[in-house]
């Protein structure tokens, strides 16, 4: 084949670099979409196989002449074998950027506080591609937590390349087969490739790269998006931004496409998110289709269009897709044909706008899903200042049952007011059972818990099936607290039980009213403070029995009323002390037995008051002390008894003292004086008796 003229080659990695001659190739680019590049070729081996080709590098190359001008790059993803001549063998070959390859796997995986920028490159170097470069115009924030559900690789990053208002397009260099893939969110990052005349008439001129077909249109496409979402964290945030279309060319403002939920939980996002999808939405709305002789027009080329005879065209356009289509009919031996030939059919929208891609949907979960709830090392409550927990889910694997298995997830509670409701935090390693706000893989939140088999319920089931328990577990420990209700007929039961303290406050009043029985058993001490009043009542019979020591004491006033009979057993001693005056009335009789001793101190005064009788018996002896004086008085006479000794004392003023013998005695003078003294006279009067 001569090497003068218009001329294309392919050469594959670990062949000779003749093996193949280019039949005929088409070459599809778009903007976000890796390109396709479908090639036939003939050889002269007969023998080729998809282990020689499948996955290997493949360079498609424009000449002209010695120069070339334009290297295509990518990998081979299908190999096919057509007909042959008896002279040679014909293969078709698709190849692709390596890009393609990230379609071919499917993952489910989250990310954590990373930015676009990060989970691209991430991604892109498990998929081998390490040619590639972001040119970032716009702010990108950090996602909290960011889901591959379900996706393959490639259709992941280009959702969240959509989103983000970013477009892609390979690059090729001007000087090799290196191409690079860039991730742009401006216009500003394309490249430009000169100024190209219209030319219609290519039959007069072909040596001159031109523009020989240029289709103009312009469409009703959306006016304008109106976008909203939700954050617990600002509950009263609107989230509500909107972002009309520009360059409406007269169509009407009507057309407003409105997105819920805007997946989007900050104002940056949301304004952001609103302008990029009404310019995805937007970005067919004026366009042009164009031909060309020219190779170099491909997405992310910026040309200038000159000699159009509508002025207004005559300015910067930007390419957004293009089809390149080669033949080379004389690479077939004895074959005739019109010769090579090259024809580059493309689109372009003006240069001033960025084009973006139409907002690609997202995957929606499908139902609730199991998950584990994870925590640091050694932890067994594990949560932030919302109540929200991390969990493990089951198609996680590239996180550990930790504190970093996941983003904060919130946890529905049966209730929920401002400062009252339920609240109980699942524990690490609990199973709960998780849902997605509208069905959002990036939105978790905690619906349910279950039991399984390494995590079973309190109680015996089936034998407790009666039971509905509330049984708590103490943190770090073995204990816990409980409420249960037995159902069980003829046997209902209410069950409380502290592992500690119990504390009860009630602002008002308490009633308890027990049909039956009532028992407490309280194992050390027992404090009731009563602020006002305490009424007890017992309609029968009350026991109180007191182990050791009993103190009572009143402020003031004690009163206290038996009805009929009291009994009081004081098994050693008995000590009554009354700071002023004590009063003890009885109505009719007054018993006092002591076994061993009685003793009595009054300090001042002591005054008896008998209203007839008064007996006295001393089994043996009596001694009564007085300091100063004592003073016997009685109303009628005072009699002294001693056996056959007897001293009476009248109120008459008479004296009788009677005894077997009478002594008188004294250390000094004994003194007698009176009216008449009779001694011996056989006249004395007898005393009165008792």
């Amino acid at each position: 084949m001569s090497l003068h003229g218009l001329r294309f080659t392919l050469e594959v990695e670990g062949l000779a670099t003749n093996t193949f001659a280019v039949v005929r190739f088409g070459l599809t680019q778009n903007y976000s979409s890796p390109f396709v590049l479908e090639v036939d070729v003939a050889s002269d081996s007969f023998n080729q196989t998809a282990e020689q080709l499948l996955e290997k590098n493949a360079t498609l190359t424009i000449w002209q002449g010695p120069q070339a001008l334009r290297y295509v790059s990518g990998t081979v993803a299908a190999f096919g074998m057509k007909e042959n001549n008896g002279w040679q063998m014909q293969y078709h070959l698709r190849i692709h950027p390596p890009l393609w390859r990230s379609a071919l796997r499917q993952n489910f995986r989250s990310f954590q506080q990373q930015d676009i920028q990060t989970i691209s490159a991430l991604l892109l170097n498990e998929n081998g591609i390490t040619d590639w470069k972001p040119v970032f115009y716009e702010d990108h924030p950090t996602r909290e937590f960011c889901v591959q559900y379900g996706e393959s690789d490639f259709a992941f990053l280009a959702r969240l390349w959509s989103e983000e208002g970013i477009f892609f397009y390979d690059k090729m260099a001007k000087d090799g087969p290196a191409q690079t893939l860039t991730l742009c969110d401006g216009v500003a990052g394309l490249s430009t490739a000169g100024s190209f005349p219209f030319n219609p008439n290519t039959a007069t001129e072909v040596s001159t790269e031109c523009i020989s077909a240029f289709s103009y249109q312009a469409q009703i496409r959306p006016s304008s998006v109106e976008t909203q979402d939700y954050t617990f964290k600002v509950p009263q945030w609107p989230g509500y931004y909107g972002q009309p279309g520009e360059n409406l060319n007269g169509q009407y403002t009507q057309y407003e496409i409105f997105d819920y939920p805007g997946r989007f939980k900050d104002e940056q996002h949301g304004q952001d998110f609103a302008r990029y999808q009404i310019e995805g939405l937007r970005n067919n709305a004026e366009t042009a289709t164009c031909a060309s002789n020219s190779p170099t027009l491909s997405p992310g080329v910026i040309f200038t269009l000159t000699g159009h005879p509508v002025q207004t065209l005559n300015r910067d356009w930007q390419v957004i897709s293009s089809m390149l289509n080669g033949e080379q009919p004389q690479a077939l031996h004895g074959s005739q044909g019109n010769g090579t030939t090259l024809n580059n059919l493309f689109a372009v929208v003006p240069a001033d706008k960025t084009w973006r891609a139409n907002p690609l949907p997202k995957p929606k979960v499908d139902g609730p899903q199991s998950a584990v709830v994870t925590g640091p090392a050694g932890e067994e409550i594990f949560c932030d200042e919302h109540g929200r927990i991390r969990v493990k889910f089951r198609w996680d694997r590239y996180h550990g049952a930790t504190e970093d298995s996941s983003c904060w997830v919130r946890v529905s509670q049966s209730w929920a007011g401002a400062g009252f409701g339920h609240l109980a935090i699942p524990r690490v390693g609990q199973e709960v059972i998780v849902d997605f706000l509208n069905g959002d893989p990036d939105q978790p939140i905690v619906m349910g818990r279950t039991y399984h088999e390494d995590n079973r319920s309190p109680g015996s089931l089936p034998g407790t099936k009666t039971q509905m328990t509330l049984r708590s577990k103490t943190y770090k420990g073995g204990g816990f607290n409980e409420l249960k209700f037995d159902d069980a007929t003829g046997n209902e039961q209410v069950y409380i039980h502290a592992q500690k303290n119990m504390d009860t406050e009630v602002l008002n009043n308490r009633t308890t009213d027990v049909k039956v029985n009532h028992m407490e058993t309280i194992g050390a001490n027992q404090m009731i403070t009563v602020k006002q009043n305490q009424i007890q009542t017992v309609v029968q019979n009350q026991k109180e029995t007191v182990g050791q020591n009993q103190i009572i004491t009143v402020g003031l006033n004690q009163a206290e009323t038996v009805g009929v009979a009291r009994a009081l057993t004081v098994g050693v001693a008995y000590q009554t002390t009354v700071g002023g005056v004590m009063n003890t009335s009885v109505a009719m009789t007054q018993s006092s037995q002591i076994g061993i001793q009685k003793s009595l101190l009054v300090g001042k005064g002591y005054d008896v008051s008998v209203g007839e009788n008064v007996t006295f018996t001393v089994g043996k002896n009596k001694s009564e002390s007085t300091g100063k004086v004592a003073v016997y008085s009685a109303g009628d006479h005072l009699e002294l008894c001693c056996g056959m000794a007897r001293l009476v004392l009248t109120k008459d003023g008479k004296i009788f003292l009677n005894g077997t013998t009478i002594n008188l005695q004294g250390a000094g003078a004994i003194s007698g004086d009176g009216l008449l003294i009779n001694w011996n006279c056989g006249v004395a009067e007898t005393p009165p008796q008792a």
